[in-house]
């Protein structure tokens, strides 16, 4: 199922460094450094570090590193690295849905309820959130139980920091 990929888009919500910095090398052969503390990229070119220019980079092991507004969208080697613990579904998985989703709620309360935070940091990453839990219920026998997105949601929705209030 989808599971490795919704653990490291929900991973990206705490960003709290775990690890060391997290490192790759561009086609060309530079380097990137992504730190874990503020999510900004250096890249290193003849000997001289600088901040990652803006735009879609792709990496010699053949990801793609984003960075929007000075800060690295966090990939799947990002997330991998800060080893984040996976949460335990028995507590949600299969519970009834009553009204919005967890994910629903999480977009509307991250992206704003007309979209007005398109832009914040964390509603790109709520957004996916949502579209993998709409998948999840789609492909289920019943669409008004929660699914393991849902789940993901519900803790991406204690993250108050990364995926802040919109303040339109």
């Amino acid at each position: 199922m989808a599971r490795p990929i919704i653990i490291a888009i929900l991973a990206a919500t705490a960003f709290t460094a775990q690890a060391g910095n997290w490192n790759a090398r561009m086609l060309n052969g530079n380097e990137i450094v992504v730190d874990p503390d503020t999510n900004r990229a250096t890249v290193t070119v003849h000997g001289v570090t600088t901040q990652l220019w803006e735009g879609t980079h792709r990496l010699q092991d053949g990801s793609v590193l984003i960075i929007r507004s000075g800060v690295a969208v966090p990939n799947k080697g990002i997330l991998e690295s800060r080893e984040l613990p996976l949460p335990e579904p028995s507590e949600w998985e299969d519970a009834p849905i009553i009204g919005y989703s967890p994910c629903e709620k999480l977009v509307r309360r991250v992206c704003g309820k007309q979209g007005q935070c398109v832009d914040v940091t964390g509603c790109g990453p709520s957004q996916q959130l949502l579209s993998m839990e709409r998948e999840e219920r789609e492909a289920s026998n019943n669409t008004n139980l929660m699914t393991f997105t849902s789940g993901q949601c519900l803790k991406a929705d204690r993250d108050k920091e990364y995926f802040a209030s919109c303040k339109p």
